[in-house]
């Protein structure tokens, strides 16, 4: 820990995913951090019509107290968030630095640092940091203990471990028990390929039905964990263990931790192919139907499309799509890796860690008068 760092608050929210990265970055810089737990109001949304600096979105009784000494340096996620954090610096005369990681709702030029990922359409400008991947802190040697407590559930089961990570509905991605029931198959031959096993866990975004389609079409022998089951969530664990992940597409923080554990990576593609959304009566769902209208309407800066961090790990070689095609080629690639592991490509670490620099260069400038 240096001497005289600047203090630092974490503004979390009620998204695991946003309250991962704002962690992640926070502790990749090594100067002590506060949390702020922030609580909104159903309709804080219609803050983000008026001032960008209000508490007038959030609820004081529920969420952590915001008194000086005021921070240097305040980092969050998410739109609901973002007005608490320009308060802040309203109440540092301006001293105080943002970060915002994702896709901001508030002017671009009003944060000092922008942390983004390919889903989302911002431009390349001097206070934005386009990543290819969700930040995280996730290592091997964080996750030993995990993986040593699964391990005696797990004793039973022939490698190689296939651990298939499920999501839900997002945005276009819309998971149906047919889309359940194929990845299902999918990963079954996949298992039954390479001689192996399932290591299975859903979400709270997975529709039931789904879930429940994808649990039918297993006949190799897996271990499978649905959310809100009684014990300890098994998923770092199984982040630990795993020899492969088999990853749907939608989930960015999945994509990216699976893709930082350096084993082979298939990823599910949840969309409707070429299949014209309107002929698709899931399509007309509230979620997938004004993500549409927010993709064809709304301002290039406000879109997000998770698919391209899906092309761009693939691109990169660092996942496969998981089709009825690829499961010979899978199955071979998965032997010739457990005999020859091909090294490990840490791109999440890099990227963090990137993203630690350019806010210590940050902190490094001339404060705001």
């Amino acid at each position: 820990m240096q001497q005289n760092s600047p203090t630092v608050w974490c503004l979390l929210g009620r998204k695991a995913g946003d309250n991962t990265q704002v962690r992640a970055l926070a502790g990749a810089l090594g100067w002590p951090f506060e949390e702020k737990s922030i609580q909104a109001r159903p309709w804080e949304l219609l803050v983000h019509l008026g001032p960008p600096a209000t508490l007038a979105g959030i609820d004081p009784g529920s969420s952590d107290a915001l008194v000086p000494p005021w921070p240097d340096l305040v980092i969050t996620a998410g739109r609901r968030n973002e007005p608490v954090a320009h308060w802040i610096r309203e109440r540092s005369g301006g001293r105080c630095k943002l970060v915002h990681i994702g896709r901001p709702w508030a002017p671009l030029e009003s944060w000092d640092l922008i942390v983004t990922t390919p889903q989302y359409f911002l431009p390349r400008r001097d206070n934005i940091l386009h990543n290819q991947l969700p930040l995280h802190a996730l290592a091997h040697e964080q996750l030993h203990q995990d993986g040593e407590r699964l391990l005696l559930r797990l004793e039973r089961l022939q490698h190689p471990w296939l651990a298939v990570l499920v999501g839900g509905d997002s945005g276009r991605f819309v998971f149906t028990a047919d889309k359940g029931a194929r990845l299902g198959r999918l990963a079954n031959a996949l298992a039954q390929a390479a001689g192996g096993s399932l290591l299975v866990s859903d979400s709270p975004r997975t529709p039931a039905a789904a879930s429940q389609a994808l649990q039918r079409e297993l006949t190799v022998p897996h271990f499978s964990y649905h959310w809100g089951d009684a014990g300890e969530n098994p998923y770092r664990g199984m982040l630990a263990l795993a020899d492969a992940f088999i990853v749907t597409g939608e989930s960015m923080s999945m994509l990216g931790e699976a893709a930082a554990m350096g084993k082979p990576l298939f990823i599910f593609d949840t969309g409707d192919g070429d299949t014209p959304w309107w002929r698709l009566a899931h399509n007309y769902r509230y979620k997938p139907l004004s993500h549409r209208l927010a993709m064809r309407l709304g301002p290039e800066r406000m879109r997000r499309d998770v698919g391209n961090i899906q092309t761009r790990l693939v691109e990169g070689g660092n996942a496969r799509w998981l089709t009825e095609e690829s499961i010979d080629l899978a199955a071979t690639s998965l032997a010739t890796n457990r005999e020859n592991p091909a090294p490990t490509d840490d791109l999440a670490g890099r990227e963090l860690q990137r993203a630690a620099d350019c806010v210590i260069q940050l902190m490094a400038q001339p404060k705001r008068q």
